[in-house]
């Protein structure tokens, strides 16, 4: 079984890459978003040029990328999950908050899939390792290809945990879905075969209920960038 499980909204009950342009980017930020809303630019252009009006000093930027709160509940999912599955953040977010945040926790290691954020004189750099040329979408971070990639043929239960547009893709293909958000209203729409959700602590009631037995081997991250950005 591999849990597939998105960090902005979900892991982090707050959406950190729009906090972060809340903080430090300029206004403009806000219409680029409604063009990628509207359809008009891909998820990959709405970040890249959002990334690119934050400004502020490389420790003021660091400080609130590591401040990011987790749901209370999901260090205990973690330690239990990982029995018996392997997991994996997969998020169309950045990469340098979501590893720092799980370095405070004391679970088990997962492997990280997202846009990687550099740092530059003034402001935030982005790349996509990540990114598919199939995807339909046009994500930052394919999660179907991810998905794919760490299955890696051998045919294993999916289960998405997610609450946005960055999940719609992989949530058809998904074996079992735990939605809230935008995520959950899409379900409901597409008549997607969901579990709705509020918090880890509601996922973690569910999986307690399954008799699985435990896996054997630890999941390790992919070692090479799915496609070139």
């Amino acid at each position: 079984m591999l849990f597939i499980i998105d960090f902005d909204g979900t892991v982090a009950p707050t959406d950190t890459v729009d906090a972060l342009l809340e903080r430090f980017a300029d206004p403009e930020w806000r219409r680029i978003e409604e063009q990628w809303v509207n359809g008009q630019i891909n998820s990959r252009e709405c970040m890249a040029s959002q990334i690119a009006l934050v400004s502020a000093d490389r420790p003021v930027l660091e400080d609130f990328l590591k401040s990011v709160a987790i749901d209370p509940a999901f260090p205990s999912f973690v330690r239990f999950a990982s029995t018996f599955a392997e997991l994996a953040i997969v998020s169309d977010g950045l990469d340098y908050p979501i590893r720092q945040a799980l370095q405070k926790l004391d679970i088990p290691p997962i492997p990280v899939y997202a846009n990687r954020l550099g740092f530059r004189p003034g402001g935030l750099d982005i790349s996509f390792p990540y990114t598919d040329a199939t995807c339909a979408v046009k994500s930052g971070v394919c999660k179907c290809a991810v998905s794919r990639a760490v299955d890696a043929g051998r045919g294993l239960t999916t289960v998405l945990i997610g609450d946005g547009r960055s999940d719609q893709c992989i949530a058809r293909e998904a074996s079992y879905v735990f939605a809230k958000g935008s995520l959950l209203r899409f379900c409901r729409e597409e008549n997607i075969d969901h579990i709705a959700f509020d918090s880890f602590a509601d996922v973690l009631a569910v999986i307690r209920g399954w008799n699985i037995q435990p896996r054997e081997m630890p999941l390790k991250e992919l070692e090479c960038p799915l496609a070139a950005p």
